[in-house]
């Protein structure tokens, strides 16, 4: 018996591979989903690690750092917030988030 497949559809599912749990603590929406500022999961709406291991959402975590009452703290343990990146490490300045090279020593 020879069989001919004519049609084949393919499914594929992803997800951050990250040890604790599934959502962002800041907006409470799943890693695997966005933010609040983003349409599409992935690349535009990339997930932060702090040196505390929480992870949020790029977008949430810049956003609460930005508040002049989180004091640059993490929402979770309230431990001073600092990216796990070796690239770069977010600083707040004049109300502005920006990304600078990550400056200790190795």
């Amino acid at each position: 018996m020879k069989v001919t497949i004519k049609e084949w559809n393919a499914v594929a599912a992803w997800r951050w591979d990250l040890p604790e749990d599934d959502v962002c603590g800041i907006c409470r929406n799943p890693y695997d989903s966005t933010c609040s500022k983003c349409k599409f999961p992935g690349d535009e709406c990339p997930l932060l690690l702090g040196e505390c291991n929480h992870s949020f959402h790029m977008h949430c975590i810049f956003s609460w750092l930005k508040q002049e009452s989180s004091q640059e703290k993490c929402p979770m343990c309230r431990q001073p917030f600092k990216s796990k990146s070796q690239d770069a490490a977010p600083v707040v300045e004049n109300q502005e988030l920006v990304l600078e090279p990550d400056s200790s020593p190795n």
